[in-house]
């Protein structure tokens, strides 16, 4: 008996983006406005590149006077911006804790998501006990298994910490001394998702060489291509 139900399109895979800010006191000024446009930038990028076989889930923790979910798993297209203000502390530890809990329940992202992307950005040291929440997040569960980036921003980041968050994966530690670079370093994490959005294979992480940017705007290199891949490259990541 024909059913038209049974003739539906495919949902899209999500491809998770995480973000962890940090709007500590040490970050007002030029550096939260430069933060909140970057930010803002990736994200009409990222609703630009929305298709029907992956949609990209923004995902953004902050973390100063308190560590607020200041936006939870949404579409890139829906996603309406609230400014970051800073003030506080730097309370690294707990957001950590926060990112992992939520990547490691199955529903938030779901088991059919593509291997997330995680980036950490600084101006300052944790004030917190972060060495644990930090080893257990690259180190255990599903939250190990993603991709990692990370930027210092200023001469007093920790390097340290953000060195250590981004181990194992291909990147290097990132650093912003002005607002140009500071968006230069979100252009990157832009070109890495959106390459993997249209790759065959969007758990395969583009290798740093394959990505240029030219005049303000970022592009893939058409050779040397070097790629991290995960188990399971063709099915959901988890």
């Amino acid at each position: 008996m024909f059913d038209p139900k049974k003739f539906t399109t495919p949902a899209a895979k999500p491809l998770p983006v995480v973000l962890l800010l940090d709007v500590s006191s040490s970050m007002s000024g030029d550096k939260i406005d430069n933060l909140n446009k970057a930010v803002k930038d990736m994200l009409d990028t990222f609703a630009q590149e929305e298709k029907m076989e992956t949609e990209i889930l923004v995902s953004v923790i902050t973390f100063g006077d308190q560590v607020e979910l200041h936006v939870p798993y949404t579409k890139a297209s829906q996603v309406r911006w609230q400014e970051l203000h800073a003030d506080g502390m730097t309370p690294m530890g707990i957001a950590l804790k926060m990112a992992k809990a939520m990547i490691e329940d199955k529903e938030i992202p779901p088991s059919r998501a593509y291997r997330p992307t995680v980036v950490l950005v600084s101006d300052g040291q944790p004030n917190d006990s972060w060495e644990k929440p930090l080893e257990d997040f690259i180190s255990e569960g599903r939250s190990s298994k993603c991709d990692r980036m990370a930027m210092a921003i200023g001469r007093d980041a920790d390097e340290v910490v953000l060195e250590r968050f981004i181990e194992g994966t291909p990147h290097d530690l990132f650093y912003a001394e002005n607002a140009g670079q500071l968006h230069e370093f979100f252009q990157r994490v832009t070109m890495s998702v959106t390459m993997r959005t249209r790759s065959k294979n969007p758990n395969t992480v583009p290798a740093p060489s394959e990505i240029k940017l030219d005049g303000g705007s970022v592009k893939s290199a058409a050779t040397g291509k070097t790629t991290v891949s995960s188990d399971n490259d063709n099915e959901g990541y988890w």
